[in-house]
């Protein structure tokens, strides 16, 4: 699609960030995305520096008729992030952090990255729960939900939350808290990029560190079976303090392996005591378990996420690490196709799991979720790949809860998928997409159709 020169020359007098358009010198690389499945042309990348600018560039969207994509990280498993023939509004370019020690908050616009918010905030010794890759934006991550290490004794990062500026779709720009529209300060926790484009988010922060013991314990994949069958019994009666994730994986070596990814977030003598039955169990390969800064602990899967590789997930929640989840689990790795591939069992507990599901809009505050993440290089690998995920996701269906991660929603989740992932809090979202985005102008996300639209 051309935009006309004219058109172009309005929103460049409009908006005063960089506007790229198909041609020009960094159009190629702008247009990608983390996920190198995707392959789209949009006609024109924003990149704001203001909230003016965003301003500017919803008006210019709508007027235009075009399709609006929102890219924070880039990291949207679905691509999310662009679009053919549409306008991609890029938060590159905004960066902007404010850390308040004493009050223990920070403001950050949508551009930021966890890696560049953990190290902002740790200057000062404070965190918030923010996701396990540090190369994730702030903004997707939130908008959907948010687990991460903190979790246990922090809660969810849509917990910690505490006010989001907000460009409606009518152009507006409102701040919405837990007084001033607070329908839409629910909706904005989990319920994704479906009501506006936040410019701002302000969360709550918490003491962290200096140090904290976090690190990875790797066996054998001949005895995945027995590690994942004790890692489910441990962290039945684990302290809020301990979160740990159980990985099928592809080890340094080149061999399939089954690791712990571990961090306790409170007094290291204790996490000590409490984290050696882990370390002792089994013969394990590799323990890199101890103290360490919470921003090494962020970085620990950063090599098992690399971007510009062929990406394909499903992902599912599931009550608890049964034998027959463990079996489904063990057999679908022994056929994995490539080496960067995994099946990550990640808990939701502690502080996180004690939110009621109807408190934020984000709903699965128990078990485990489950990620079967396909990564490869070779674009010939591809049908192997997805129909291996495919397998592995369909041998866990039985032990389903009905729910599933937003984040976690692919490019082939169908409206169904995103009613499960949205779960009983889904008419109440589709309520108040009616207030804000009547229209449906913010389509480009896991979409929850406005309530109006669905009487008609």
């Amino acid at each position: 699609m051309t935009i006309g020169a004219d058109t172009i020359t309005q929103l460049r007098q409009a908006h005063r960030g960089d506007i790229i358009l198909p041609g020009d010198v960094h159009y190629e690389s702008g247009r990608r995305v983390w996920n190198a499945m995707i392959d789209r042309r949009p006609a024109v990348i924003a990149r704001p520096r203001s909230a003016a600018d965003v301003i500017a560039c919803v008006n210019f969207g709508r007027t235009e008729r075009l399709q609006i994509a929102v890219r924070g990280g880039g990291h949207s498993i679905a691509g999310r992030g662009t679009c053919d023939d549409g306008l991609v509004i890029d938060f590159c370019d905004m960066k902007a952090m404010r850390v308040d020690p004493a009050a223990r908050t920070i403001r950050a616009e949508p551009g930021v990255k966890w890696q560049e918010f953990d190290r902002e905030t740790q200057t000062f010794g404070l965190a918030t729960t923010g996701g396990t890759v540090g190369d994730t934006g702030i903004a997707g991550l939130t908008l959907g939900g948010g687990f991460g290490w903190l979790e246990g004794t922090c809660g969810m990062t849509v917990d910690n939350l505490l006010a989001a500026d907000v460009v409606l779709s009518d152009g507006q720009m409102v701040t919405a808290h837990e007084t001033s529209h607070p329908d839409l300060f629910w909706a904005l926790r989990g319920g994704g990029g479906n009501f506006g484009i936040v410019t701002s988010f302000e969360y709550r922060l918490h003491q962290v560190g200096p140090l904290i013991i976090g690190g990875l314990i790797v066996h054998p994949f001949a005895h995945a079976g027995e590690v994942l069958a004790f890692y489910a019994d441990f962290m039945r009666t684990a302290p809020d303090a301990l979160v740990a994730a159980a990985v099928l994986m592809t080890a340094p070596d080149g061999q399939p392996a089954c690791g712990i990814a571990l961090a306790w977030n409170g007094d290291l003598a204790e996490g000590t005591r409490v984290v050696a039955p882990l370390k002792a169990f089994g013969s394990p390969v590799l323990d890199i378990v101890g103290p360490m800064p919470y921003t090494a602990q962020q970085s620990l899967l950063e090599a098992a996420m690399p971007p510009n590789l062929q990406n394909y997930w499903k992902a599912e929640f599931i009550h608890d690490i049964s034998a027959d989840v463990i079996d489904a689990a063990v057999d679908g790795f022994g056929g994995v196709r490539s080496p960067n591939s995994s099946i990550l069992f990640f808990p939701i507990r502690g502080m996180a799991s004690r939110v009621a599901p109807s408190a934020t809009a984000f709903p699965h505050r128990a078990g485990y979720h489950v990620g079967i993440y396909a990564l490869w290089t070779d674009k010939t690998s591809n049908a192997d790949n997805i129909a291996w995920v495919r397998q592995v996701w369909t041998a866990v269906q039985p032990s389903a809860t009905g729910g599933v991660y937003v984040n976690e929603l692919g490019e082939d989740d169908g409206a169904d998928r995103v009613q499960v992932a949205y779960g009983a809090n889904y008419e109440r979202l589709r309520t108040i997409k009616a207030r804000y985005d009547p229209d449906n102008l913010f389509c480009l996300n896991a979409n929850i159709t406005p309530a109006r639209a669905a009487s008609v």
